[in-house]
């Protein structure tokens, strides 16, 4: 489909219908957000995606109905940047998700980009974890102890003793957490999680406590690949507690190729504006307030999603809230 050419095109921002997806792990906490949620165990909410297992549709103003794709196709170059497009794929290089930790995930790791076993037309993972919520003592699997290595580790696999290998770390409201391809890692029952992340859908499971699936048969484990694609010397995986105090700042949590990610707490205004090189994208993790730009304004609170449009220029900021923004470095 080419770029329709015409009228020009005002820019706002963007909120879409995300697509809930069941887990075994999920529950439904999602629901806490004002989400209709449809039965079973949610355990993801894909908030802003452009991939062929998941594309959501515009909820308000002009493109309302679109996928994200038909959107991309008609009027990508102007609204995503300079920089937004995945050079490999051609799609929108982020995925956007919140994240129900009921149960605790599997073990895993995901590749990079370069991957030779990757799916024709999928991308590595690198990705990063802001912890909305956490029940006391919930705890995330984050790396791997020192000195393991790839014979080790497939010993251990071997044994059923996996989890002597890896590091656990409790974790608390406001953590975060760089987790780029190679890191193995595993969210843990009782978190609430918003996770930005490269376009991708590929994981590799190396351990699944031994459970069923949804369908009731044990999930499949990708050992082989697992080893091949984890980062025994260290993948530059980093974390950080962001207690803040000072609105009208940005504390960044995460710089990677691929995405750039910061916490800022907004308060009683802030003005700010995007650039023609990326879109931007806000979560807004605690809080309420508005957000308003040159023709309108909209009302936000906690699990708000929105893309920001690169040619949308200045908007701002109101209220109390803490907001994460995404953007391609």
């Amino acid at each position: 489909m080419k770029e329709k050419v015409g009228r020009a095109l005002k820019a706002y921002p963007i909120q879409f219908q995300p697509e809930m997806k069941e887990r075994v792990w999920g529950g439904r906490a999602l629901e806490k957000f004002g989400f209709q949620l449809p039965e079973g165990v949610i355990g993801e909410g894909w908030m802003i995606g452009d991939h062929p297992n998941g594309t959501t549709k515009a909820l308000n103003g002009e493109f309302a109905g679109l996928g994200l794709d038909e959107i991309r196709e008609q009027h990508g170059s102007t609204l995503f940047g300079t920089k937004g497009f995945s050079a490999k794929t051609g799609r929108f290089p982020l995925l956007i998700k919140l994240l129900d930790c009921e149960d605790d995930l599997s073990v895993q790791v995901h590749p990079n980009d370069h991957y030779e076993h990757l799916a024709v037309g999928e991308l590595g993972k690198t990705e990063m974890w802001y912890i909305l919520d956490a029940k006391p003592g919930a705890k995330i699997i984050y790396g791997m102890k020192e000195g393991v290595t790839r014979d080790s580790l497939a010993q251990a696999i071997a044994e059923n003793r996996i989890m002597d290998c890896l590091e656990e770390v409790e974790v608390k409201a406001g953590d975060s957490f760089y987790i780029p391809a190679g890191t193995v890692h595993a969210l843990g029952a009782g978190v609430l999680v918003a996770e930005i992340q490269q376009n991708s859908d590929t994981t590799y499971r190396l351990y699944d406590y031994n459970r069923p699936g949804l369908d009731g048969k044990l999930r499949e484990l990708h050992i082989e690949d697992s080893l091949n694609v984890i980062a025994y010397e260290g993948s530059g995986s980093t974390r950080m507690t962001t207690d803040m105090k000072d609105a009208g700042t940005w504390l960044t949590l995460a710089e990677s190729p691929f995405f750039t990610v910061e916490k800022g707490l907004v308060g009683p205004k802030w003005e700010l504006s995007t650039t023609l090189e990326s879109f931007t994208i806000l979560v807004v993790a605690e809080g309420t307030g508005k957000l308003t730009w040159a023709d309108g304004d909209l009302a936000l609170k906690p699990g708000d999603c929105f893309l920001l449009p690169a040619n949308l220029g200045s908007y701002a900021l109101e209220g109390s809230m803490t907001v994460i923004r995404s953007y391609l470095p």
